[in-house]
């Protein structure tokens, strides 16, 4: 049997898992629930999460475990064509990436963002941890100069090696 024990010692059934739907968040309830007046720490996170893959899952698992709770900001449409990630980028809608960010267990809530760099939510935000991919320098992270400075932690997951969105897109092209 699996569950946690409870008060008696005996295992209980797990927690029902919680909607995905209710983790998606516009940007102001975020702010709300995840900002300056929380009570918690809080890890955050950004990215496009185009084609969801295991190096994802894994470095959100790593991340969730730095704090208290997981916000992950997504890239919307237009932020993601202007990075200029490739040829029909996303692949994916901003709505639909969201949805499935949601749905793993690690991720407390996920928000969108539109510009360029999260910087401006962190900055709303003031999470306590900032967590970026082991490709990124900590210098190097949108928002860590501002997050550092008021006493936080900017830290890098190391990547799964040899998985990638662009890797994925790449086999899928090439597969016809």
């Amino acid at each position: 049997m699996t569950g946690s024990p409870g008060p008696s010692g005996a295992l209980r059934p797990p927690a029902a898992p919680r909607l995905p739907g209710a983790k998606v968040l516009a940007r102001a309830e975020a702010i709300d629930r995840f900002g300056p007046s929380r009570s918690f720490r809080l890890v955050f996170t950004n990215g496009c999460f185009d084609l969801l893959h295991r190096g994802h899952v894994e470095y959100l698992d790593h991340a969730r475990r730095m704090g208290d709770a997981l916000l992950v900001a997504v890239n919307t449409d237009a932020s993601v064509r202007r990075m200029g990630k490739g040829d029909g980028r996303p692949f994916v809608t901003e709505r639909d990436r969201t949805a499935v960010v949601a749905a793993l267990e690690s991720v407390d809530g996920v928000t969108l963002f539109d510009e360029d760099t999260p910087e401006a939510l962190v900055a709303e935000l003031r999470p306590d941890v900032l967590v970026k991919g082991g490709d990124y320098e900590p210098g190097a992270v949108a928002g860590g100069a501002f997050v550092k400075a008021r006493g936080g932690v900017v830290a890098t997951v190391p990547l799964v090696e040899g998985v990638s969105s662009t890797t994925l897109a790449e086999r899928i092209r090439r597969s016809g």
